[in-house]
């Protein structure tokens, strides 16, 4: 997908399917407030939600810090286990304002503290919190824009390409499930895009399908694209004010 051509797609009509639809009940901060409590329901999937959500933008962040891939995977892996060690998410409260804000000022001082900075290489090698794909994760920073981009603008950055990469990875999902991969993976592309710049007709023929049925379908797949990204913000933050609110954040980070 184009970076440059992302941009909020058309507002959804009301016969999409819920957003959560398949995953585990998901309503404004339970995620984070689930993962915070390890006698709860649902804390293991909780965790590693947020866990699978964040540990790109945490690694980026220390990556753009200075430290090399190995470092980064460690301190990656070694503040993931201290947030599990210390029940660290107990102390994140949708009152003092975003999850994300919490994680990584969490993580800022976890490594201004230098008993923990000495532990990390061993605490990291042994508690494997995570399966970290480094490899497919310097692909990933290597991407990254090279300017003048501080670690908190790389950070903000990093979250939200990996909200609209589970976004589509969930579209993507529900496609598979409807036998019609094909039509979404050709307009999966586009759906971000202006609808000016879409080639209805050139897919329409690749496709063996009628333009309108093209538009329609490509109408489909941006309103329920607005629905499931909705519903990935929804997860970290406590009203539909700051759902808005992230969505524009998400959107300004894109476009650094």
């Amino acid at each position: 997908m184009n970076e440059g051509q992302r941009k909020m797609p058309d507002n959804p009509s009301m016969d999409s399917p819920s957003p959560g639809a398949g995953r585990f009940a998901t309503t404004h901060w339970s995620v984070v407030l689930t993962a915070g409590q390890p006698e709860s329901t649902g804390y293991r999937q909780a965790l590693e939600a947020l866990c699978q959500t964040y540990w790109f933008p945490l690694y980026a962040y220390l990556r753009r810090h200075g430290n090399d891939t190995h470092q980064s995977e460690d301190y990656t892996q070694a503040f993931l286990a201290f947030l599990l060690d210390k029940h660290g998410l107990r102390l994140a409260d949708p009152k003092r304002g975003r999850f994300r804000s919490f994680l990584l000022t969490s993580l800022k001082n976890f490594l201004s503290n230098e008993r923990a900075r000495a532990a990390a290489q061993k605490r990291g090698g042994d508690r494997k919190i995570l399966s970290l794909d480094v490899e497919n994760a310097e692909r990933k920073y290597a991407l990254r824009p090279r300017e003048e981009l501080s670690p908190d603008k790389l950070f903000a950055r990093s979250w939200a390409l990996t909200v609209v990469d589970r976004t589509m990875d969930r579209l993507g999902a529900e496609a598979a499930r409807t036998k019609r991969p094909e039509l979404f993976e050709t307009l999966r592309a586009h759906l971000t895009a202006d609808k000016s710049s879409v080639p209805f007709r050139e897919m329409a023929a690749e496709l063996n399908m009628s333009e309108g049925a093209v538009r329609v379908a490509a109408h489909r797949l941006r309103w329920r694209y607005r629905e499931l990204l909705r519903d990935e913000i929804a997860q970290t933050v406590t009203t539909e004010d700051q759902i808005d609110q992230e969505i524009r954040d998400l959107f300004a980070a894109l476009a650094r």
